[in-house]
């Protein structure tokens, strides 16, 4: 056993010892306390909550009595209960809190399997915790466990994950005598290439443990988080305890049968999750070393933008080829096992027998969006029923390779009373099978691509559904205070009507995308388009966003810009260039005599927000053709200055680098926040952006809202002024230098500037 030793500050003789015993039930913490005390020469108290009550099952209040009057009687004590957290612990460690006791821990952390084997098949155990129900309440306790560190208040740790570690530990402290003392600091700290533990729920179905219909209010927890601490001299190794201890959960989760949570309200249990099926290796016979690669790729790719959710891998037996192989992957790449696992069940029944809360499912559809057809496409169609096959009619009649759309299941369908399921996303990856449609004759350079796009749109989907969710509550938070926003509203009224027509002060609230909201009914409007086909789409038009500390809708107007990158061929006449990794375009609502977008064709790519080290050439390339047609412009009019740069959070999807020139006359700027989105720090200019990405990865966003309700100033003599009419009466003279900032580095670019590639 390994040992990490912290140095004694002096010398101590024969101080009581509180040991705090930290287990699951089965861990053998009451063993552990009688065999010590029946050979130690030491006087032990043993405080066991099941016996606390003259025999009977007491209360933590009476344990702390009952421990504290024996550390006073000079006594050392065992605290015989499960302790799986620091909030258990906390209380008991105060206990010894003084010079003149020390506080221990032992950690039976035990193969769950071991556990539950002992818990059920027990007989008269003290809180009568046997049989059947024992392995649920283990698999519960086991969810929430949280490895002591120093830092709570030990002096000394030891870590027992196996028997003969138990063995020895109970050696070391039967050898304890009444003036003896044991060193401070961890000790058996599991290597980390050490085996990880066999998955607890493993055990759970030969036990068949019947569901608890009322813990599915809340589902179950994922495993708990560490506490991290810099100053503890054993939190680095306890930590790597901690993650072997929580990847054995999680792959317990590979397995059928698993017992649900308790009614626990530990805001955990309810963490968005989406279950997906590989797609394209069964039926479709796709190699399953690309598809696992492309899997694990595409959740390293996603699991920056899913925030506290999940993703799980599933696939019906424990010899699945595919889930083996992505666990190797995904461990290989350091994947954030509290975000992605893989779980061995019926997808079409996570929750009920599994014990595992998914509110979105992945389907593995064929191309006609049918039942039918076996596999896990016929299991869902047929689990859900026949709302299921309604609803997505709804949505599309049909979906191509590499597509995927979300379908919101009605409460009546048996998946989301039974399951909880909500949505559903219909997928369809490439096909390697020449008795299947679309058959790619084992062409796997367009396979790949497509099973990447198939994926993509898929995460995309959850997304989606995330970002609808999470303007949904703050929907429901912003209308707490709308009777109060209403009455200061009136009262503001009045002082407004003081002002002239010409002089009334631009509302701070208006909306930057309000001319947008009234114009583009669908997408129609802004560039004279119509994209209401879904059925070509990734997701369909209801995709939503957050950015930073707002979130905000992609209403359907703000997806057109995505859609003409995505689909630009469709959309030609309003294009003026097309290229593989761009496309280039007047805007429609121009806040200037000349105002060009410059598209990223990158799917992903929303936002700046979204931009990191492998986007650096696409931006520059942006940049080179900005400038590109700042010049060609400029050819036309030579009075013209342009600035290049991005909205810190854009009106519209699809990152898009504005090429706008600074006269900013068009009827089309109308309000405070358009002038503000172009004049304040809100406005990033493009070489700022590359320079950033280049040195720190990602791009400084200047998202404050305030920034966009800030005092109209003039871009260039920075003089302030009461509204908009004012402002662009004053600019349309104003002669005054650009301010310093601005003319360096070629964030402006006019007839005199040379324009510099970016290659």
């Amino acid at each position: 056993m390994e040992m990490d030793i912290e140095e004694a500050s002096g010398t101590k003789e024969g101080n009581p010892v509180l040991v705090i015993l930290v287990g699951a039930p089965g861990s053998g913490k009451s063993t552990f306390c009688e065999e010590v005390m029946r050979s130690s020469t030491r006087p032990w108290v043993r405080v066991c909550q099941d016996t606390i009550g003259n025999g009977k099952a007491g209360t933590k209040a009476q344990c702390l009595s009952s421990a504290d009057r024996a550390l006073k009687d000079g006594k050392s004590v065992f605290i015989d209960r499960c302790n799986l957290d620091k909030v258990q612990r906390s209380e008991f460690v105060k206990l010894g809190s003084g010079p003149q006791i020390d506080v221990h821990a032992i950690v039976l952390d035990l193969p769950a399997k071991l556990c539950i084997s002992r818990s059920v098949k027990r007989s008269g155990h003290e809180g009568n915790l046997q049989g059947g129900k024992a392995a649920a309440v283990v698999n519960r306790m086991l969810q929430k466990k949280e490895l002591p560190k120093l830092i709570e208040g030990f002096n000394r740790i030891t870590f027992c994950q196996s028997e003969s570690d138990v063995k020895d530990a109970i050696n070391t402290y039967s050898a304890l005598g009444p003036l003896d003392n044991l060193p401070n600091g961890c000790f058996g700290q599991k290597s980390p290439d050490a085996k990880i533990q066999v998955g607890i729920m493993r055990f759970l179905k030969k036990s068949e443990v019947p569901v608890d219909t009322a813990s599915r209010a809340n589902g179950i927890k994922e495993s708990t988080s560490q506490t991290h601490g810099n100053v503890d001299p054993c939190s680095k190794d306890t930590e790597k305890v901690s993650s072997i201890s929580d990847n054995a959960y999680l792959e317990s989760k590979e397995v059928q049968g698993q017992a649900v949570g308790s009614t626990s309200s530990d805001a955990n249990q309810d963490v968005p999750t989406l279950a997906f099926p590989s797609i394209s290796t069964s039926d479709f016979q796709f190699n399953h070393e690309k598809a696992a690669d492309i899997i694990v790729d595409k959740v390293v790719e996603f699991s920056n933008k899913i925030g506290n959710a999940r993703l799980v891998l599933v696939d019906l037996t424990h010899k699945s080829k595919i889930l083996s192989l992505v666990k190797a992957k995904a461990a290989e790449k350091n994947v954030d096992t509290q975000k992605f696992f893989t779980h061995v069940g019926d997808i079409t029944h996570l929750y009920s027998t599994g014990g595992l809360r998914c509110n979105v499912i992945a389907n593995a559809a064929n191309w006609r969006l049918k039942p039918g057809g076996g596999g896990v496409n016929a299991a869902i169609f047929n689990a859900a029923g026949s709302e299921l096959e309604y609803a997505t009619k709804e949505k599309a009649k049909s979906l191509s390779p590499g597509n995927a759309i979300f379908v919101p299941l009605p409460s009546s369908s048996p998946l989301f009373t039974r399951e909880g399921v909500t949505h559903v996303i219909h997928v369809l990856g490439p096909n390697m099978n020449p008795q299947r449609p679309n058959y790619l004759n084992n062409d796997y350079n367009k396979g790949c691509k497509i099973l990447q796009d198939a994926y993509a749109a898929l995460f995309e989907g959850f997304v989606s559904i995330l970002r609808t969710q999470a303007e949904q509550t703050n929907l429901r938070n912003e209308n707490l205070g709308n009777q109060s926003l209403a009455l200061q509203n009136k009262s503001e009224s009045c002082y407004k009507n003081h002002f002239t027509n010409t002089d009334q002060k631009s509302k701070r609230d208006a909306d930057h995308g309000s001319e947008k909201s009234k114009k583009y009914k669908g997408t129609q409007d802004y560039f004279g388009l119509t994209f209401t086909d879904s059925r070509d789409e990734k997701v369909d038009s209801e995709h939503r966003r957050t950015d930073g500390s707002t979130n905000k809708a992609w209403s359907s107007w703000a997806q057109a810009l995505h859609q003409i990158a995505i689909h630009p061929e469709k959309h030609k006449d309003v294009l003026l260039e097309i290229s593989e990794d761009i496309v280039v375009l007047n805007d429609a609502y121009p806040k200037a005599q000349k105002h060009v977008l410059v598209l990223a064709r990158t799917r992903g790519l929303d936002c700046l927000a979204d931009a990191q080290n492998e986007h650096l050439q696409l931006l520059k390339k942006m940049h080179d053709v900005g400038l590109k047609w700042a010049e060609k412009l400029l050819h036309e009019n030579a009075s013209l200055v342009f600035r290049l740069g991005y909205h810190s959070v854009p009106s519209m999807r699809q990152l898009h680098l504005h090429v706008i020139s600074q006269d900013f006359e068009s009827k089309h700027l109308k309000n405070k926040k358009h002038w503000n989105s172009f004049n304040t720090a809100f406005f990033r200019d493009s070489v700022d952006v590359m320079d950033e990405i280049s040195s720190h990865g990602k791009a400084t966003l200047k998202d404050d809202d305030k920034l966009l309700s800030m005092e109209l100033r003039c871009h260039r003599c920075r003089s302030a002024h009461p509204n908009i009419p004012r402002l662009k009466s004053h600019i349309s003279n104003c002669q005054a230098t650009f301010p310093a900032h601005l003319l360096q580095n070629g964030r402006l670019v006019n007839a005199s500037s040379e324009p510099k590639n970016n290659d």
